[in-house]
């Protein structure tokens, strides 16, 4: 399997389930609370921001315009941040 094969199957299986979860449980403090913080809301933001650079990842996955190297990368640094618990980030950096 490729890298980049093996990354799209992370980001659709594991990753991307991790931050609708992540997304429904601020739904459902937010619901139970009657009103969303603003930690909440820039959480939602976050997320929401997070899970878009996942879909254009997929996509360059999908058109080739990702370098195995790259995919490579992306898979150790998804993995580490695992590791620590991290669902923040999962090692991506904000351009």
């Amino acid at each position: 399997m490729s890298y980049s094969q093996e990354l799209e199957i992370l980001i659709k299986e594991t990753v991307i389930p991790d931050i609708d979860e992540s997304l429904d449980a601020i739904f459902e403090e937010i619901a139970d609370n009657k009103e969303a913080t603003e930690d909440a809301k820039e959480d939602i933001e976050e997320l929401r921001e997070f899970k878009a650079d996942l879909h254009d990842v997929l996509d360059d996955i999908e058109s080739g315009d990702i370098e195995e190297d790259e995919c490579k990368e992306l898979i150790a640094d998804i993995k580490e941040a695992q590791k620590h618990g991290d669902e923040e980030d999962f090692g991506f950096v904000e351009e």
